[in-house]
Protein backbone atom coordinates (compact mmCIF):
# COMPACT_ATOMS: atom_id res chain seq x y z
CA UNK A 1 0.00 0.00 0.00
CA UNK A 2 1.82 3.34 -0.71
CA UNK A 3 1.89 5.74 1.82
CA UNK A 4 0.14 8.87 2.43
CA UNK A 5 3.68 10.83 2.66
CA UNK A 6 4.39 9.38 -0.84
CA UNK A 7 0.74 9.94 -2.12
CA UNK A 8 1.03 14.13 -1.19
CA UNK A 9 4.22 14.06 -3.10
CA UNK A 10 2.82 12.54 -6.05
CA UNK A 11 -0.54 15.08 -5.46
CA UNK A 12 2.33 18.24 -5.91
CA UNK A 13 4.05 16.55 -8.70
CA UNK A 14 0.79 16.63 -10.93
CA UNK A 15 -0.28 20.15 -9.05
CA UNK A 16 3.15 21.85 -10.27
CA UNK A 17 3.72 20.44 -13.20
CA UNK A 18 7.03 18.70 -12.31
CA UNK A 19 6.73 17.00 -15.55
CA UNK A 20 6.67 19.50 -17.55
CA UNK A 21 10.55 19.85 -18.26
CA UNK A 22 10.47 16.40 -19.46
CA UNK A 23 7.23 16.69 -21.66
CA UNK A 24 9.38 19.74 -23.94
CA UNK A 25 12.59 19.11 -25.19
CA UNK A 26 12.81 23.21 -25.63
CA UNK A 27 12.41 23.25 -21.27
CA UNK A 28 14.28 20.38 -21.07
CA UNK A 29 17.51 22.48 -22.86
CA UNK A 30 17.13 25.53 -21.31
CA UNK A 31 17.21 23.36 -17.58
CA UNK A 32 20.20 22.07 -18.48
CA UNK A 33 22.07 25.01 -18.62
CA UNK A 34 21.61 25.93 -15.35
CA UNK A 35 22.97 22.51 -14.06
CA UNK A 36 26.48 22.39 -15.37
CA UNK A 37 29.39 20.79 -12.96
CA UNK A 38 31.19 24.01 -12.06
CA UNK A 39 28.62 25.14 -9.50
CA UNK A 40 28.33 21.82 -7.12
CA UNK A 41 29.02 22.78 -4.00
CA UNK A 42 29.08 20.23 -0.91
CA UNK A 43 26.21 21.32 1.43
CA UNK A 44 27.69 23.23 4.63
CA UNK A 45 26.20 20.65 7.05
CA UNK A 46 27.87 17.44 4.71
CA UNK A 47 31.09 19.51 5.93
CA UNK A 48 29.68 18.87 9.77
CA UNK A 49 28.76 15.63 9.81
CA UNK A 50 31.69 14.28 7.85
CA UNK A 51 34.97 15.05 6.76
CA UNK A 52 34.97 15.55 3.35
CA UNK A 53 37.86 15.42 0.86
CA UNK A 54 38.28 16.75 -2.43
CA UNK A 55 40.17 15.74 -5.29
CA UNK A 56 40.49 16.38 -8.93
CA UNK A 57 39.48 13.64 -11.67
CA UNK A 58 40.30 13.55 -15.10
CA UNK A 59 40.07 17.36 -14.65
CA UNK A 60 37.27 17.54 -12.65
CA UNK A 61 35.62 17.85 -9.10
CA UNK A 62 35.65 14.48 -7.32
CA UNK A 63 34.58 14.42 -3.22
CA UNK A 64 34.80 11.76 -0.51
CA UNK A 65 32.72 11.51 2.69
CA UNK A 66 34.48 9.81 5.11
CA UNK A 67 32.40 9.06 8.61
CA UNK A 68 33.71 10.39 11.49
CA UNK A 69 33.83 6.75 13.20
CA UNK A 70 34.50 4.15 10.40
CA UNK A 71 32.55 1.13 10.93
CA UNK A 72 33.35 -0.91 8.21
CA UNK A 73 35.73 -1.16 5.00
CA UNK A 74 32.85 -0.76 2.38
CA UNK A 75 33.83 2.32 -0.21
CA UNK A 76 31.35 3.17 -2.14
CA UNK A 77 31.18 4.71 -5.39
CA UNK A 78 28.22 6.57 -6.10
CA UNK A 79 26.74 8.02 -8.98
CA UNK A 80 24.11 10.73 -9.71
CA UNK A 81 21.40 10.89 -11.70
CA UNK A 82 19.80 13.98 -13.75
CA UNK A 83 20.00 12.51 -17.23
CA UNK A 84 22.92 13.14 -17.84
CA UNK A 85 22.07 17.03 -17.89
CA UNK A 86 21.26 18.10 -14.22
CA UNK A 87 23.83 18.23 -11.43
CA UNK A 88 24.17 16.61 -8.55
CA UNK A 89 20.86 17.55 -5.54
CA UNK A 90 20.22 18.19 -2.36
CA UNK A 91 18.16 15.05 -2.31
CA UNK A 92 21.29 12.96 -3.27
CA UNK A 93 23.47 14.32 -0.26
CA UNK A 94 20.63 13.69 2.43
CA UNK A 95 20.63 10.28 0.88
CA UNK A 96 24.41 9.41 0.73
CA UNK A 97 24.41 10.71 4.52
CA UNK A 98 21.64 8.79 6.07
CA UNK A 99 23.73 5.73 4.10
CA UNK A 100 27.06 6.43 5.27
CA UNK A 101 25.26 7.29 9.28
CA UNK A 102 23.66 3.47 8.47
CA UNK A 103 26.69 1.50 7.16
CA UNK A 104 29.61 3.38 8.42
CA UNK A 105 31.09 3.17 4.53
CA UNK A 106 32.87 5.81 2.84
CA UNK A 107 31.20 7.28 -0.11
CA UNK A 108 33.06 8.65 -3.66
CA UNK A 109 30.87 11.55 -5.24
CA UNK A 110 32.76 12.33 -8.47
CA UNK A 111 30.98 15.45 -10.38
CA UNK A 112 30.93 13.97 -14.04
CA UNK A 113 30.73 16.59 -16.50
CA UNK A 114 27.64 17.15 -18.08
CA UNK A 115 25.87 17.89 -21.76
CA UNK A 116 25.20 19.92 -23.33
CA UNK A 117 28.53 21.34 -22.53
CA UNK A 118 30.33 17.94 -22.44
CA UNK A 119 29.25 14.70 -24.04
CA UNK A 120 29.42 10.95 -22.95
CA UNK A 121 33.65 10.55 -23.75
CA UNK A 122 34.17 12.98 -21.40
CA UNK A 123 31.81 11.67 -18.92
CA UNK A 124 32.75 7.93 -19.31
CA UNK A 125 36.35 8.95 -19.39
CA UNK A 126 36.51 11.07 -15.55
CA UNK A 127 33.81 7.99 -14.42
CA UNK A 128 36.04 5.40 -15.26
CA UNK A 129 39.22 7.28 -13.95
CA UNK A 130 37.54 7.82 -10.49
CA UNK A 131 36.91 4.08 -10.27
CA UNK A 132 40.64 3.17 -11.22
CA UNK A 133 42.07 6.07 -8.77
CA UNK A 134 39.71 4.88 -6.16
CA UNK A 135 37.89 1.31 -5.85
CA UNK A 136 40.54 -0.56 -8.33
CA UNK A 137 43.18 -0.56 -5.84
CA UNK A 138 40.64 -1.81 -2.68
CA UNK A 139 39.85 -5.50 -2.61
CA UNK A 140 36.97 -6.31 -4.29
CA UNK A 141 34.64 -7.68 -1.45
CA UNK A 142 35.48 -3.76 -0.08
CA UNK A 143 33.97 -2.35 -3.55
CA UNK A 144 30.55 -1.07 -4.01
CA UNK A 145 29.13 0.87 -7.53
CA UNK A 146 25.61 2.41 -6.63
CA UNK A 147 24.03 5.02 -8.71
CA UNK A 148 20.20 6.47 -9.36
CA UNK A 149 18.74 6.80 -13.00
CA UNK A 150 21.51 8.23 -15.39
CA UNK A 151 23.82 6.81 -12.65
CA UNK A 152 22.55 3.29 -12.72
CA UNK A 153 23.29 3.60 -16.37
CA UNK A 154 27.29 4.70 -15.37
CA UNK A 155 27.28 1.90 -12.88
CA UNK A 156 26.21 -0.53 -15.28
CA UNK A 157 29.02 1.10 -17.62
CA UNK A 158 31.96 0.52 -15.24
CA UNK A 159 30.85 -2.85 -14.24
CA UNK A 160 31.28 -4.15 -17.84
CA UNK A 161 34.33 -2.06 -18.23
CA UNK A 162 36.11 -3.87 -15.80
CA UNK A 163 34.73 -7.05 -17.63
CA UNK A 164 36.54 -6.23 -20.22
CA UNK A 165 39.89 -5.28 -18.97
CA UNK A 166 39.68 -8.52 -16.77
CA UNK A 167 39.22 -7.18 -13.37
CA UNK A 168 37.81 -8.29 -10.74
CA UNK A 169 33.96 -7.54 -10.29
CA UNK A 170 32.70 -5.12 -6.84
CA UNK A 171 31.08 -6.37 -4.61
CA UNK A 172 27.77 -5.34 -5.15
CA UNK A 173 26.09 -3.12 -7.89
CA UNK A 174 22.70 -0.91 -6.43
CA UNK A 175 20.66 0.69 -8.85
CA UNK A 176 17.72 3.04 -8.65
CA UNK A 177 15.42 3.10 -11.45
CA UNK A 178 18.67 2.81 -13.68
CA UNK A 179 18.10 4.55 -17.51
CA UNK A 180 19.81 1.70 -19.26
CA UNK A 181 18.53 2.19 -22.42
CA UNK A 182 19.23 5.60 -24.44
CA UNK A 183 17.20 4.62 -27.20
CA UNK A 184 13.73 4.87 -24.90
CA UNK A 185 11.69 2.89 -27.42
CA UNK A 186 10.59 0.10 -25.17
CA UNK A 187 6.92 -0.62 -26.16
CA UNK A 188 6.49 -0.43 -22.64
CA UNK A 189 7.19 3.41 -21.88
CA UNK A 190 4.47 4.76 -24.00
CA UNK A 191 2.06 2.58 -21.17
CA UNK A 192 3.46 4.20 -17.83
CA UNK A 193 3.58 7.84 -19.86
CA UNK A 194 0.59 8.56 -18.55
CA UNK A 195 1.16 7.58 -14.71
CA UNK A 196 4.73 9.01 -14.37
CA UNK A 197 4.69 12.33 -12.78
CA UNK A 198 8.26 13.86 -13.53
CA UNK A 199 9.92 12.22 -16.51
CA UNK A 200 8.92 11.83 -20.33
CA UNK A 201 9.99 10.23 -23.53
CA UNK A 202 10.65 13.49 -25.16
CA UNK A 203 12.83 15.14 -22.93
CA UNK A 204 14.90 12.07 -22.09
CA UNK A 205 15.17 11.57 -25.59
CA UNK A 206 16.42 15.44 -26.20
CA UNK A 207 18.65 14.62 -22.98
CA UNK A 208 20.21 11.60 -24.91
CA UNK A 209 20.59 13.64 -27.96
CA UNK A 210 22.66 16.30 -26.03
CA UNK A 211 24.74 13.33 -24.59
CA UNK A 212 25.55 11.51 -27.11
CA UNK A 213 25.63 13.60 -30.00
CA UNK A 214 26.49 11.50 -33.27
CA UNK A 215 27.20 8.03 -31.09
CA UNK A 216 24.72 5.80 -31.93
CA UNK A 217 22.10 5.00 -28.96
CA UNK A 218 22.35 1.49 -29.20
CA UNK A 219 26.40 1.55 -28.20
CA UNK A 220 26.72 -0.30 -25.20
CA UNK A 221 28.76 1.90 -23.57
CA UNK A 222 25.88 4.53 -23.39
CA UNK A 223 23.30 2.18 -23.47
CA UNK A 224 24.40 -0.88 -21.22
CA UNK A 225 21.18 -3.25 -21.56
CA UNK A 226 22.77 -3.55 -25.48
CA UNK A 227 26.11 -5.26 -23.70
CA UNK A 228 27.04 -8.08 -22.14
CA UNK A 229 25.35 -8.74 -18.64
CA UNK A 230 27.46 -12.21 -18.08
CA UNK A 231 30.09 -12.37 -15.45
CA UNK A 232 29.08 -9.01 -13.70
CA UNK A 233 28.52 -8.18 -10.21
CA UNK A 234 25.49 -9.33 -7.94
CA UNK A 235 22.81 -6.30 -8.53
CA UNK A 236 20.41 -5.18 -6.52
CA UNK A 237 17.41 -2.68 -8.49
CA UNK A 238 14.94 -1.12 -6.87
CA UNK A 239 12.67 0.55 -9.20
CA UNK A 240 8.69 1.89 -9.01
CA UNK A 241 5.65 1.28 -10.79
CA UNK A 242 5.02 4.99 -11.39
CA UNK A 243 8.24 5.64 -13.67
CA UNK A 244 9.16 4.70 -17.43
CA UNK A 245 12.31 4.04 -16.88
CA UNK A 246 10.78 0.67 -15.07
CA UNK A 247 11.01 -0.30 -18.97
CA UNK A 248 14.18 -0.78 -17.99
CA UNK A 249 14.49 -2.39 -15.07
CA UNK A 250 12.41 -5.19 -16.13
CA UNK A 251 14.38 -6.06 -18.98
CA UNK A 252 17.76 -6.01 -17.14
CA UNK A 253 15.98 -8.12 -14.49
CA UNK A 254 14.66 -10.31 -17.16
CA UNK A 255 18.13 -10.57 -18.85
CA UNK A 256 19.88 -11.57 -16.00
CA UNK A 257 17.58 -14.30 -14.79
CA UNK A 258 17.58 -16.06 -17.88
CA UNK A 259 21.30 -15.74 -18.14
CA UNK A 260 21.10 -17.07 -14.58
CA UNK A 261 23.17 -14.15 -13.04
CA UNK A 262 21.97 -13.00 -9.45
CA UNK A 263 19.90 -9.94 -9.00
CA UNK A 264 17.78 -8.67 -6.44
CA UNK A 265 14.81 -7.32 -7.79
CA UNK A 266 12.41 -5.18 -5.81
CA UNK A 267 9.52 -3.40 -7.70
CA UNK A 268 7.81 -0.32 -5.33
CA UNK A 269 4.09 -0.40 -6.50
CA UNK A 270 3.00 3.31 -6.81
CA UNK A 271 6.49 4.57 -6.65
CA UNK A 272 7.61 7.40 -9.15
CA UNK A 273 11.03 8.53 -10.34
CA UNK A 274 13.76 9.67 -7.74
CA UNK A 275 11.64 8.28 -4.91
CA UNK A 276 13.93 6.52 -3.05
CA UNK A 277 15.54 10.26 -2.46
CA UNK A 278 13.45 11.23 -0.60
CA UNK A 279 11.83 11.47 3.04
CA UNK A 280 9.65 8.46 2.51
CA UNK A 281 8.05 5.59 4.60
CA UNK A 282 9.13 3.23 1.06
CA UNK A 283 12.42 5.38 1.06
CA UNK A 284 13.58 4.39 4.22
CA UNK A 285 12.51 0.51 3.65
CA UNK A 286 14.86 0.68 0.54
CA UNK A 287 17.86 2.03 2.50
CA UNK A 288 17.21 -0.09 5.17
CA UNK A 289 17.48 -3.11 2.34
CA UNK A 290 20.53 -1.47 0.58
CA UNK A 291 22.32 -0.79 4.48
CA UNK A 292 22.18 -4.20 4.81
CA UNK A 293 23.44 -5.87 1.51
CA UNK A 294 26.58 -2.92 1.94
CA UNK A 295 27.25 -3.42 5.97
CA UNK A 296 27.36 -7.36 6.29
Amino acid sequence: MVSWQARLVLAQYWLTRRKQVFADPEKLRESAESHQAESVQVPNWVHRRFRVEASDVHGHRCYTLHPRRPENTQHILYLHGGAYVHQVETAHWRFLARLIEATGSVVTVPIYPLAPTSAYDETLAMVWQTYQQVLSRLPPQDQVVMGDSAGGGLALFVAQRIKQHGGPQPRRLVLFAPWLDLTTSDPRIDELEPHDPFLSAPGLREAARLYTRDLDLRDHRISPLFGDLSGLAPMSVFTGTRDVLLADSRRLRDRLRESGSEIDYEEYTGMFHGWVLQSLPEAEHARNRVSALVGD
